[in-house]
């Protein structure tokens, strides 16, 4: 009788602790969701287990949810937390255009605050207006930030385009524009895949570079001033030499620190012309543009700078040929206000991602309006007015001289060591 007593009340103990380890169990699953990857205790299977565990201050798991779930709350409570958790970034692209009067180039240089770039204005609005943490702006590469094209010192730009990841915020261009200089400008927005690279993905580039049309009066018989307006015999003559520089040529005189035989130095150019000439404040001018697959640093304006001498009659056309080849020769640098990057083309984008039904092309054409406003605001009025007031063109004009086109490589370098930096120039 005693026995059986004995087993009777160890079968009600045995249940007893099986509904409390059931309910236990239950408010576990119950809790908030773990912030961290914290395991759950294991079930408690005996009372004196459930004593040792009691003893060490463990009081069925409470605790351990108890701090996940004030951690949870700190994270929901903060505002980077709360932005975080409702807006996860996204790629896209921003079309941007700059007038690059006053910085030293687009690409930002991190922790020199002596020279200003443009990217330093952008990065900074950025982080203003709440589309990157304040991190991503010190570590650029966080972003997966990347411009189609650097532009040197004093060079504009009227289509740029960079890629990045941002929160997609309301109003986000309205917000970022507030935060820039009226000469910097967001004119567009759009998504992009998530591996997408504006600099690699980037078929070709078209620049422009507008100049008063008195640097093609002949040294010999032509005026060198305001008065001088470009015929239509010399404009042929323009357009004839520009067309040489179309197909593929070696470069290596164009640039600085290529070698000859670099292949790198080989560049393909699809177009080069000189549209009709107009007259701005009494003074003509005339907009040269060239697209190509791209550019090394300085090749425009040396591009430029060497047609310049041949049509004013301080070097002859043979030297355009000989330019290709492997001997050094002495090609002259026009300034660098003129200079302005007119548009970036994505052809083999568009043509894959561009009509799939999720991704919009890379077309800017509903924001052209807005790029030619920007044009004739900011960036026509600044390359006429410091023509005029500082004569950047007439200076460098008067160097052309100096220059020997059939210098050897000892003698150029001897040349360029005379040749002094009219005001503006990049380097």
């Amino acid at each position: 009788m005693a026995a059986s007593s004995l087993r009777a009340a160890a079968g009600a103990l045995r249940r007893a602790c099986g509904a409390w380890s059931s309910r236990l169990g239950r408010r576990l699953l119950c809790s908030p969701p773990m912030a961290g990857n914290v395991q759950a205790p294991a079930p408690v299977g005996t009372a004196r287990e459930q004593d040792r565990k009691a003893r060490s201050g463990w009081q069925g798991g409470a605790r351990i949810w108890e701090d996940a779930e004030q951690q949870a709350k700190k994270l929901r409570s903060s505002p980077d937390g709360e932005l975080q958790r409702k807006l996860p970034k996204r790629k896209i692209v921003l079309l941007m255009a700059y007038s690059g009067k006053g910085y030293h180039g687009m690409q930002r240089n991190v922790g020199s605050s002596q020279f200003k770039t443009i990217e330093d204005d952008l990065v900074s609005a950025l982080v203003r207006s709440g589309c990157i943490p304040e991190n991503h702006g010190e570590d650029m590469r966080k972003m997966s930030f990347q411009r189609c094209a650097r532009t040197d010192k004093g060079v504009s730009a009227a289509g740029q385009v960079v890629s990045l990841k941002v929160w997609l915020i309301d109003d986000i261009l309205e917000k970022i524009n507030s935060h820039l200089p009226p000469h910097i400008r967001i004119l567009g927005l759009k998504r992009v895949t998530g591996g997408f690279n504006s600099k690699n993905k980037c078929d070709a580039r078209t620049y422009f570079y507008m100049l008063p049309t008195f640097a093609f009066a002949h040294k010999d018989h032509d005026v060198q001033d305001e008065s001088y307006r470009l015929s239509a015999e010399t404009l042929r003559h323009v357009n004839r030499l520009l067309a040489c520089y179309k197909g593929t040529h070696n470069f290596h005189n164009f640039t600085s620190q290529k070698g000859p035989r670099e292949a790198s130095a080989r560049r393909y150019v699809l177009d080069m012309f000189c549209e009709e000439p107009f007259v701005r404040d009494g003074m003509e001018f005339a907009v040269i543009k060239v697209k190509g697959q791209s550019f090394m640093t300085h090749q425009i304006r040396k591009m430029v700078g060497l047609v310049v001498a041949i049509v004013k009659g301080y070097a002859p056309e043979s030297v355009l040929e000989r330019s290709w080849g492997e001997a050094k020769v002495d090609v002259p640098k026009a300034p660098g206000l003129g200079l302005v990057l007119e548009r970036v083309h994505f052809e083999k984008y568009n043509q894959r991602f561009g009509n799939d039904g999720l991704h919009e092309p890379l077309d800017w054409s509903r924001e052209e309006a807005g790029v030619t406003a920007f044009k004739e605001q900011h960036i026509y009025p600044t390359i006429i007015s410091t023509e005029r007031h500082e004569r950047s063109m007439a200076q460098w004009l008067s160097t052309l001289p100096v220059h020997d086109f059939n210098a050897t490589a000892h003698a150029a370098a001897c040349s360029d060591a005379k040749v002094p930096s009219p005001p503006g120039d990049s380097d």
